[in-house]
């Protein structure tokens, strides 16, 4: 996860202030006045040709993603490739396509830019969970769709795991690969859930990202059933399952190829671990975990803290095997002791197994 930050390293951006596209705004050309209308949740969304960004700051933190949608998913049990959609890091990782598409990671209260570039078709990027101004939401149908670039600018204000993705045509661009995961750490950095965390810290960390596909959507226009065609988008019927972009990804340390588990999470007795979980699938997702205590620590962005008179955001306890009921586009952090892995193994008569 090293990054360029001189002053963050774990931080997947590069020090701002990047550039500068900073501007008046005709918010005529976007639904920020308040213009958006029934038509307007259609094939008539509002198009900006080359949009500047109000109200422009200084960077601490800067992002760039090109959207691409020449990826292939190769799937070797069934002998075939699967095209796939994404966002490129024209930074960090120029020429790379992968899927998912890479984490955007800052601290809390870093003003962050991004810039989007794209020149296939109209699109835009919705940091879910972040609360920017109005046009730099992403959600074309308040602000405004764009087929040339626009630099987002917003400042996280809560430690937690979000995600980003287009929001044109969501339901279809969305299943087509255009999100990735985007991590705020709280002030004081890696390695804790929240400022000033004492039990809640963590030596491992390890993204799982859900995912299921069904073959018809990659059969439609990027504009299918924007102007009310019906294209049967209501109608889900996965037939292909993903963890991380590996096809029934196995989760042990086992492995189909010689490549690296994508998926494994190793750690050494005693280190804490973090596994933060993006359910990315159309369907809710029972995860189970066998042989381990965990606590749920952050759902959605939003941290749990064990407070008296808050029961109600209060850390989660799971026992082995018990599942986690995900629904679509849910965040759940899972913070585990391996500890208390041993201690469960040796009650179990599997001590020399650890």
């Amino acid at each position: 996860m090293a990054g360029f930050s001189a002053d963050y390293p774990q931080g997947t951006g590069v020090p701002g202030p990047g550039v500068n596209r900073g501007g008046d705004v005709d918010f005529s050309e976007t639904g920020v006045l308040g213009a958006e209308d029934f038509e307007r949740f259609g094939c008539k969304t509002f198009k900006y040709t080359d949009p500047l960004t109000p109200d422009w700051e200084t960077a601490k933190v800067y992002f760039q993603r090109k959207i691409f949608n020449d990826g292939l998913l190769n799937i070797p049990e069934l002998g075939v490739k699967m095209p796939y959609w994404g966002f490129e890091d024209t930074i960090r990782a120029k020429g790379q396509k992968p899927f998912p598409s890479p984490v955007i990671r800052l601290r809390v209260g870093e003003l962050a830019h991004v810039l989007m570039q794209t020149r296939f078709g109209a699109h835009t990027i919705h940091h879910h969970g972040i609360e920017p101004s109005t046009m730099n939401d992403g959600v074309g149908h308040v602000s405004f769709e764009t087929s040339d670039e626009y630099v987002y600018q917003w400042k996280p204000s809560a430690a937690g795991t979000y995600f980003y993705h287009c929001h044109v045509n969501t339901v279809l661009h969305f299943k087509m690969g255009l999100y990735g995961l985007l991590v705020v750490d709280p002030e004081e950095g890696f390695g804790k859930v929240h400022n000033g965390a004492t039990r809640y810290t963590y030596d491992v960390e390890r993204f799982w990202a859900l995912d299921d596909r069904d073959p018809h959507y990659h059969t439609l226009d990027r504009e299918a059933g924007l102007c009310g065609d019906d294209v049967r988008l209501n109608v889900w019927k996965p037939e292909l399952f993903f963890v991380n972009g590996v096809h029934k990804a196995k989760t042990n340390a086992e492995s189909t190829t010689r490549a690296p588990n994508p998926v494994a999470v190793k750690a050494k007795r005693g280190q804490k671990v973090l596994l933060r979980v993006l359910n990315g699938t159309y369907s809710v997702a029972r995860l189970t975990i066998e042989d381990i205590p965990f606590e749920c620590v952050c759902m959605d962005g939003h941290t749990l803290v064990n407070n008296p008179k808050q029961p109600w955001s209060s850390t989660y306890h799971y026992e082995p095997g018990e599942a986690v009921i995900m629904p679509t586009a849910g965040r759940f952090d899972m913070w585990f002791d391996t500890v208390e892995l041993r201690q469960h193994l040796l009650t179990k008569g599997l001590g020399a197994k650890t």
